[in-house]
This record gives structure tokens, sequence and C-alpha cells, in this order.
């Protein structure tokens, strides 16, 4: 059993410290475009135990997931006292969300964008847990949130790639099914949940009034001529989401 796998950007006297966390199917290197659009920051980006090169400590339950982010945190606090905010991306905000609930100020404050909360509102068109091997659950999973072109698109070595994150994919998708793993009421830090402008915004801004009516701490915000994968398409927009809500925690410090 080996460590997760991490990369860091790292720049002197920092601004502030992102720490990414990928959704399902993902990898940390996805958010190389947001890290390069924060040049006067420390970014830390991993792979979640499962995938990629993180697969040797094999599919992490998400107490352990959990766990590595919070232990990530606590180790950029002793490297210095800038700020440190976190970004979670699809499956990767529900882990930053238990990991805000699970340990009181833990960061200065978090951006989630598009993070699945069927506790608050399920959606209509969601797709139940596949059922087939976890192989084939991948390519069908990559198919339906990227595209069957994309898939095609990619190498035999690329497909396999993904298809051995197929147990990790499943792994998540179950905690979907389970009863929630976090109180949003508790929440305290600031974070800003983003979603792009596509076919599920009318989802997204419903979700955003139930959470209004139980919590304060979370602002609900559109990004224009975004989709699920803005951390790729619009890696701008993220980075300047992450300085917005260290502005708000600054001015509130």
């Amino acid at each position: 059993m080996g460590d997760l796998a991490q990369f860091a950007q790292r720049v002197a006297a920092p601004r502030a410290t992102l720490v990414t966390v990928h959704g399902g199917l993902d990898r940390g290197r996805s958010f190389a475009r947001v890290a390069r659009r924060l040049a006067d920051w420390d970014v830390i980006t991993y792979d979640r135990r499962g995938y990629q090169l993180s697969r040797d400590l094999g599919v992490g339950r998400f107490d352990e997931h959990v766990h590595d982010l919070v232990g990530i945190i606590e180790r950029e606090r002793e490297r210095h006292d800038a700020p440190i905010i976190t970004l979670g991306h699809s499956f990767g905000g529900v882990v930053v969300l238990g990991a805000l609930a699970a340990t009181s100020g833990l960061v200065d404050g978090s951006v989630l964008y598009e993070a699945p909360l069927p506790w608050i509102l399920r959606r209509e068109d969601r797709r139940t847990i596949p059922t087939t091997a976890s192989d084939r659950a991948a390519e069908e999973f990559f198919k339906h949130v990227v595209s069957p072109a994309a898939w095609d698109r990619l190498s035999a070595a690329e497909r396999l790639s993904r298809q051995l994150d197929g147990p990790a994919l499943l792994s998540d998708l179950r905690v979907l099914e389970e009863p929630a793993p976090f109180d949003v009421t508790a929440l305290r830090e600031h974070v800003i949940y983003a979603y792009g402008h596509w076919e599920r915004t009318p989802y997204y801004r419903e979700l955003g009034a139930r959470v209004a009516q139980l919590t304060d701490a979370m602002r609900f915000v559109e990004v224009d001529d975004a989709h699920h994968d803005a951390h790729l398409r619009r890696p701008d927009a993220l980075a300047a989401l992450a300085r917005q809500v260290l502005e708000d925690a600054c001015a509130s410090a």
C-alpha cells in the first residue's frame, strides 16, 4: 500500500492554497487549467483512493475520502498560515462537504461545482447504480456524462484506464443512495455552490432554493457558457470563484 498520488503547484509567498477534489471517473490532474489561472496560489491536487495513481490504496469508503482530504489540509496548515480554500467538482464536492462537517474551521472557504445532493433534491433524470460489471459501468458512465463520441476518441490505453476506475466509481455512486453523510445546516464556512448554464440548470436553481431554506452559509452561482466539465472548459470561471470565496472569507474575518 502506498500514499495518495498528489501534485502540487508551489509559489513563493502564496496568497492562498487551493486544495481540489475530483469527482467520479476523474483524476487530480484535470484541475491543471484551474491551477494555471491561480499563478499566485499554491494548488494541491490528488487522485482519490481507488482512482488512477492512487488505485493501489484500494477503493475508498466515504469516511476514508474525508479523512484523506482533512489530512492534506492539515499538512498544508503546517506549511504556512495562508488561507486555504477547497474546490470540489461533482462527487468531490460531496467529499468537501463531508470534511467541513467533520472538522469545524477546517478551511477558510469552499467552492463546489455541481455536487450531487440527492438528500435535498433528487434529479428526475438521475440514473440508478449500474448493475453491469465495473468496467462496463465505467464506460456507460463516461458516455452518459461526456459523450459516446468522446469515448470512441479515447485510445485503448485511455479506455482501460477509465475502466480500471470502475470499482471506485461504483463506490461513489452507492454513497448517493445511502443516508446523508453530513448535515448542511451545520455549515459555518463560506461556501459557493456553482453550476453551469445547460439542460440541468432548472434543477440547480430549485436545489439552490431548497438549500436556502436550510442554511445561509451556501451561496448559489450560475456560470454562463458552462456545463458539468467546467474545470476543463471554464477554468477561468472556477479560478475566479476561488478568488471570490477568499475575498468573502477575508471580508468577514
